[in-house]
């Protein structure tokens, strides 16, 4: 072990969880805090159709899904702490730049431009825990993540709202930026290198491709990691419509944050569970039961959002069951996918993160557009997301569901 992955080591767990979380828990505060201002957003700029306002959701996801390809060979060569610290830069300056556009067609640019240069922060964060831990303890360890990970979609809209009682939706993005500065300077001091030297890859074209086909032609990690984009392109879906259907189907107005805050609880301690239970049941089978509750939850809604107007207690209960699910869903595909690829784990969380963040982005903002002042878009979102992933999951699994994989994938 060289004297760079033994400084990492002794980094405290909790620190470490608290820090992966943060890296990818910016992303989620860039989107998630922007849900109460969107009309305010859109009103600023004069924009009054409010399927426009969730493209500054979109644009973020899809320059993030476009990043992570682009990323991957940079951090396997370069290490992760230094592509890392130009993302904070990016995240801080574009964040700071939002309160100055004149246009809404600027602002979405620059959202795209903003999800392009943090991409990294998702890409390095995956490959530092695979760095570290696989099998089952990579599993637990991502659970935790998501855990912690999930205190910013429980607190951002609040916070936004808060923001917003006491300045125009500009102060959203110094907040942003404020944030994202404050991690910068933990992670500078904080964060050695996880890299084993002997692991980094030239950045030569032939190194490159070379990368990105041991991941390609890994048939299981790549069916897992399509399956998963799914899945996470329904709960964009339900991001882009949220402030719709919580606002103007049930008219819950400032509460809305609150209401969103209580699903995102239910996935935190979701993700919890998971890392208590994954080691005991395995990845596959808490994945495999996880992603059939989901499908037939998301069937059953749509089947009786066809039939009636749902009310919001008992939407509320699917879409806290959906949520729950994919907490459990999430960490074990992702460590699924990434536990055979621990020597080009950079390359590895790119590959899945493209297809995953930018796949899942497109699939959400459809289905975010075709909301119609009912939630049967939303519903059918799920349901297809659901049917398609469990399809995928056995093809992979060669029609055999609830396994625990050989020694390497899932110990």
């Amino acid at each position: 072990m060289n004297n760079q992955n033994a400084q990492r080591r002794q980094l405290p767990r909790l620190e470490f969880i608290a820090l992966m979380a943060t890296l990818m828990g910016l992303n989620a505060l860039a989107i998630d805090i922007m849900l109460p201002a969107l009309p305010d957003i859109g009103a600023g700029f004069g924009n009054d159709n409010a399927n426009d306002r969730q493209l500054v959701i979109s644009f973020y996801l899809i320059g993030a899904g476009i990043g992570q390809l682009l990323f991957g060979p940079l951090v396997d060569r370069f290490g992760r702490r230094n592509p890392l610290m130009f993302c904070f830069g990016v995240y801080v300056i574009t964040a700071l730049a939002a309160t100055i556009v004149s246009s809404f067609s600027a602002l979405i640019l620059l959202r795209l431009v903003q999800g392009l240069g943090t991409a990294g922060f998702r890409v390095a964060a995956l490959a530092i825990v695979r760095d570290l831990h696989h099998g089952r303890a990579m599993a637990e360890i991502l659970s935790l993540v998501f855990m912690v990970f999930m205190i910013a979609p429980i607190v951002a809209p609040g916070i936004g709202q808060l923001i917003l009682f006491a300045a125009p939706w500009q102060g959203i993005f110094l907040f942003v930026a404020l944030i994202g500065a404050i991690s910068w300077v933990w992670a500078y001091i904080r964060l050695p290198e996880s890299l084993d030297q002997k692991n980094q890859r030239p950045l030569t074209v032939k190194s490159i491709f070379g990368g990105f086909k041991i991941v390609l032609t890994n048939r299981v990690s790549m069916i897992y990691s399509i399956a998963g984009m799914f899945v996470f392109g329904s709960l964009v879906g339900m991001l882009n419509s949220s402030q719709q259907i919580f606002v103007e189907i049930y008219g819950l107005g400032a509460l809305f944050p609150i209401a969103f805050a209580g699903v995102a609880v239910l996935m935190a301690i979701a993700s919890y569970l998971n890392s208590r239970m994954v080691t005991q049941f395995g990845m596959r089978r808490m994945a495999h039961f996880a992603l059939i509750v989901f499908t037939v939850c998301a069937i059953l809604l749509l089947a009786l959002s066809m039939m009636t107007n749902v009310s919001l207690p008992v939407f509320y209960g699917f879409l806290g069951t959906l949520f729950f699910m994919f907490s459990w869903t999430a960490p074990n595909m992702n460590s699924l996918s990434m536990n055979p690829l621990g020597k080009v784990a950079g390359t590895a969380a790119s590959t899945f993160g493209f297809f995953q963040t930018l796949g899942g982005a497109l699939f959400g903002l459809w289905v975010g557009r075709l909301y119609n002042d009912t939630i049967i878009p939303l519903a059918a979102g799920f349901a297809i997301a659901g049917i398609i992933s469990l399809a995928l999951v056995l093809i992979a699994e060669r029609g055999k569901l609830f396994g625990v994989g050989d020694g390497a994938q899932d110990t």
